[in-house]
Parts: structure tokens; C-alpha cells; sequence
């Protein structure tokens, strides 16, 4: 995969599919609100958006049952890719418990399953991936005192870095969104890409109040009198994303924009196999919505260590000495529970046994 940036052309090494990894992996409503922030206005096609979207795998089985055998095949080989609410034991502790999550404001994900509603509100300690969502004025203030996360600090202006090709995709993929492309140029690209890549009514809901779930677990326990911990702080995450190459990131955002309407039909997938606890079949279904050319490099180890692998070791390590306090409620994000590198199997290296909750 090549694309041009600025007068040359760079060679990216990431497989498309991990571009909507990394809309997958963040608090992209978050960085969607401090968008908004910036810009003092949200963007006008969120207003009467209606949800629509459609379930990919369904269609896959349908037009590719070959393929779908493959994802399914990839799927049941993934550790720990079955289920989202998972129980934590050791000897001598009471029990606590895991939430995969997703951080998204659609109500089918809010309800939480009777089972972990009832662990949530029995808990005594809530642990998020960052307390910081408790007050988004707050996070905006900390992220903003690191400006160099989220804007161009040296003059830097999108357009500088882009070919007149894409510059031009640019420019119609946020003019279709009502977002002028001068008001934006500044921006670092995961900036622009919180406010495209997810759909239109989770960007509503947002702008009515409604939060995400990670927020409203957090809220909800404060409102019981119970403490809540993080993680992380929103910085680090940012980082994460800052430590990857600018190429990736512009590539990501081109290729978001591209995908338009789609991006409806991968949320929908996503969220559909959220609450089926299929978190294994991720990863597979999005390598079908944008397939890596047969040339493509699939040395994508940069990424998977940075935005995944260093994180999911951050979690863990940072959890269990408040796991060992015993009667806790934590929840992250989905994607990080899986694999052999997941976060169950971090906590099971520190001695805790983690069962999955059906």
C-alpha cells in the first residue's frame, strides 16, 4: 500500500483493516466531544441522524461462505474470544469481576447483561480504563495542556502533508459532513478521523448528553458512593496513537472518509458482535470490510505493540494490586480482553483465575 505525502510517496506497512482497529481500540466519542469543543459547534448532519447500519457477517455468509468460514475459523482459535463478563478469583480474596466494554452511547450496549449490573452494583471499587471521563471539562483541560496531542504546534497545516489528490478527498469527505477543512487544518489527522469515523447518531447522542458506556459506569458508581479508578490517564492513550507514524494516520483518515456510508454498516457489525460475546470475530470481520492487497507487507508488528500489546500490559499490571483488594467491578474495552497477550491471559500470569461468565 502506497500513498503520497506532501510531493513524496511513502510506503505504509499496515494492512488496511488495522485502520479501523484503531477507531476501535480509542474513546473516539471522546475525542469526537473535544472536537466539537474546538471547533464550537458540532457538525450539522448529526442533528436528525437516524442510526442505520447493516450486519457485514450476515451478508458475508450469504455472498461468501468460503470467506465466512475463514473469519469463523480465526475466531474459535483466538484465546479467550468468547464472551464479555468474566469472573476474577484468588484464594482468600472475594471475588471480582471483568466487563469487556465498548464505547458507544447505543442503548442496546448501555443495558448491561442482569448479571453484570448486579456485580457492578454489589462492587466495592470501580476500575475504568481512565477515571478522566468523569468530567469530559476536565479531560478536555489536561489534554489541552498538551496541545502537541492533539494540533500541528510548528505551523504544520494538513494540506502540507497531503497530495493534491488527497487533499482534494479530503476536502469533499468533511464538506459532505459539514465540516470546513479550514477550521480543521491544524488538527492532528486522529483528530479529524474521532469526528468522521463514527456514524452520525452515536455523534447525536453524544451532542444530547447521552454517554458512552465506560462514562455511564463510572457516573453510575459515583452516584452509589463507590470509588472509581483508572488506568490510564486520556494522554497516554493519546500517545499511543501520537507514537505512530503520521503516514498511518493519514492513510487511516483517507480511507475513513472513503468508506463513507460503511462505516455505518461496521459499527453496526461490531456492536452486533459485541452483544452476541463473539469479540474474537472482530478482528476477522473487519480484515472483510477493507481486505490488504496480495502485495501488502503484513508486518504490522509496530502497531500491535504500541497501540495493543503495551497497552493491554499497562491494564493488567496497573489493576492487580487493586484486584487484590478483592470485591471489584473493572471494565475496558472489549478488544483488550482476547489473545494469548489479552489482558485475561495478563491476569492469569499474576496469579488470578479469570472465568468467563455466560
Amino acid at each position: 500500500m502506497t500513498t503520497s505525502i506532501g510531493r513524496r510517496t511513502s510506503y505504509l506497512a499496515v494492512p488496511a483493516h488495522l485502520l479501523l482497529w484503531l477507531i476501535a481500540a480509542f474513546h473516539m466519542l471522546l475525542l469526537a466531544a473535544l472536537f466539537v469543543a474546538f471547533l464550537a459547534a458540532r457538525p450539522a448532519a448529526a442533528e436528525e441522524a437516524a442510526c442505520a447500519g447493516r450486519n457485514l457477517m450476515v451478508e458475508l455468509q450469504q455472498n461468501d461462505p468460503a470467506r465466512y468460514a475463514e473469519a469463523l475459523k480465526e475466531a474459535d482459535a483466538t484465546p479467550n474470544g468468547k464472551g464479555i463478563f468474566w469472573k476474577i478469583e484468588k484464594p482468600g480474596l472475594a471475588p471480582s469481576w471483568l466487563l469487556g466494554s465498548m464505547h458507544v452511547t447505543d442503548p442496546r450496549v448501555l443495558a448491561l447483561p442482569p448479571r453484570a449490573q448486579a456485580a457492578h452494583d454489589a462492587a466495592g471499587t470501580i476500575i475504568i480504563e481512565s477515571d478522566e471521563i468523569l468530567d469530559e471539562r476536565k479531560a478536555t483541560a489536561a489534554l489541552l495542556a498538551k496541545p502537541e496531542l492533539t494540533m500541528f504546534t510548528d505551523g504544520t497545516t494538513i494540506d502540507k502533508l497531503l497530495s493534491p489528490e488527497d487533499y482534494k478527498r479530503l476536502e469533499a469527505g468533511l464538506k459532505q459532513r459539514g465540516i470546513p477543512l479550514g477550521a480543521v487544518s491544524r488538527m492532528r489527522p486522529w483528530m479529524i478521523s474521532s469526528a468522521v469515523a463514527l456514524p452520525a447518531c452515536e455523534i447525536a447522542r453524544k451532542a444530547k448528553g447521552v454517554q458512552f458506556l465506560d462514562q455511564k459506569i463510572a457516573t453510575d458508581a459515583v452516584a452509589q458512593g463507590k470509588q472509581v479508578k483508572g488506568l490510564e490517564t486520556l494522554a497516554e492513550q493519546i500517545q499511543a496513537m501520537a507514537d505512530l507514524p503520521i503516514e498511518f494516520h493519514l492513510k487511516s483518515l483517507i480511507e475513513t472518509l472513503e468508506l463513507g456510508d460503511k462505516m455505518s454498516d461496521v459499527v453496526e457489525t461490531m456492536t452486533d458482535l459485541y452483544l452476541s460475546g463473539d469479540i474474537g470475530l472482530t478482528m476477522p470481520m473487519l480484515k472483510t470490510v477493507t481486505p490488504e492487497d496480495k502485495g501488502e507487507t503484513n508486518d504490522y508488528a509496530a502497531f500491535e505493540q504500541r497501540v495493543i500489546l503495551d497497552r493491554n500490559k499497562v491494564m493488567a499490571e496497573r489493576a492487580a494490586p487493586i484486584l487484590d483488594g478483592g470485591n471489584v467491578f473493572m471494565a475496558v474495552g472489549a478488544l483488550h480482553l482476547p489473545g494469548k497477550d489479552g489482558v485475561i491471559e495478563l491476569l492469569r500470569q499474576q496469579g488470578f483465575t479469570v472465568t468467563a461468565i455466560n
